[in-house]
């Protein structure tokens, strides 16, 4: 088989699905939602059933996981008959690592899935967060669009919904303008003209204040999802940390955690400056809360996902 990873699956889509006309044509109708994900993601599509015609193609979806989240969690507070028209709600992102990685944390801890209170990180050039309780999402960063959310590479993340409306009004951006602006032309890199955490660690340690800026920007937005995310559990049992800067970031990982004690959480500096690309606890011994840092492997995820639907 061949799986692809689709980032919108809408209302429609919330499982490995084998690739039909007709699944084709849903995924385009619904690419307004994701418009710069879904439309690269059919081009790939169209490519395997081209050159591989007789080998069945395998939808996962990034929504999918997320796709049980409950109503208080994943419903806008907008007029009900126009968010149902146009299916508005949060549907959440990046749910093949999610579902990975807090699967990952279990193994790794010996414990049984479906009795863990967890809070996953995401932090990559995307960045989201998600509380997982007893096996189930809860809440998570990104909402009807992966734009939502946490401070990212080139992404805003959350915002006032009246600076869009400025932007036009006042500003005179049009609509795709404001669109590439809060996409690709903000966050770190809006900040401080970078978004890779290494060209801003050196840019720190130059004594640049707009990346110190950026990156304190970055932490502030990182606490106050960890600290929501928190009390909506109210019993955490791990905080995991994934992707690229998660896995490579030591500072990150040090400042989102930082001055927590009193919450059960303590990190060890020794272990948090181990690089490794293997499962590992970076939490103290007497730390309540283990913290860890888990590899993601979405590819991983959706060959497995992939094969159990062909099979």
């Amino acid at each position: 088989a061949v799986g692809h990873r689709v980032v919108h699956g809408g209302r429609t889509f919330y499982e490995p699905t084998i690739i039909t006309r007709e699944v084709i044509s849903e995924i385009t109708r619904i690419s307004p939602l994701a418009p710069l994900h879904n439309p690269a993601n059919l081009i790939g599509i169209e490519a395997a059933r081209t050159f591989l015609p007789d080998v069945p193609s395998v939808a996962v979806f990034d929504t999918a996981f997320f796709h049980g989240l409950p109503d208080a969690a994943a419903t806008y507070a907008i007029d009900r008959g126009v968010a149902d028209l146009h299916a508005i709600r949060r549907y959440g992102f990046h749910g093949t690592s999610h579902d990975y990685v807090s699967h990952r944390v279990a193994d790794f801890l010996g414990r049984d899935y479906d009795e863990l209170n967890q809070i996953v990180l995401h932090l990559g050039n995307g960045a989201s967060a998600s509380a997982i309780a007893g096996g189930h999402p809860i809440d998570t960063s990104m909402g009807m669009t992966p734009l939502e959310g946490l401070v990212m590479g080139t992404r805003s993340g959350d915002l006032d919904p009246g600076l869009v409306l400025h932007l036009h009004r006042v500003a005179k951006l049009s609509v795709d303008q404001i669109d590439t602006l809060l996409n690709k032309q903000s966050g770190l890199k809006g900040l401080c003209g970078e978004n890779d955490f290494r060209a801003i660690s050196a840019l720190i340690e130059a004594g640049d204040e707009n990346a110190r800026r950026a990156y304190d920007v970055y932490i502030h937005r990182l606490r106050r999802y960890i600290g929501a995310y928190m009390i909506e559990l109210g019993r955490v049992d791990a905080i995991t940390f994934t992707a690229g800067v998660g896995e490579n970031s030591t500072p990150v990982r040090t400042d989102a955690l930082a001055g927590l004690e009193h919450y059960g959480i303590i990190i060890d500096a020794e272990r948090n400056a181990v690089r490794s690309k293997e499962p590992r606890r970076i939490s103290a011994d007497d730390s309540e809360i283990d913290v860890l840092v888990v590899p993601t492997n979405e590819e991983l995820a959706i060959a497995r996902q992939s094969a159990a639907v062909v099979a």
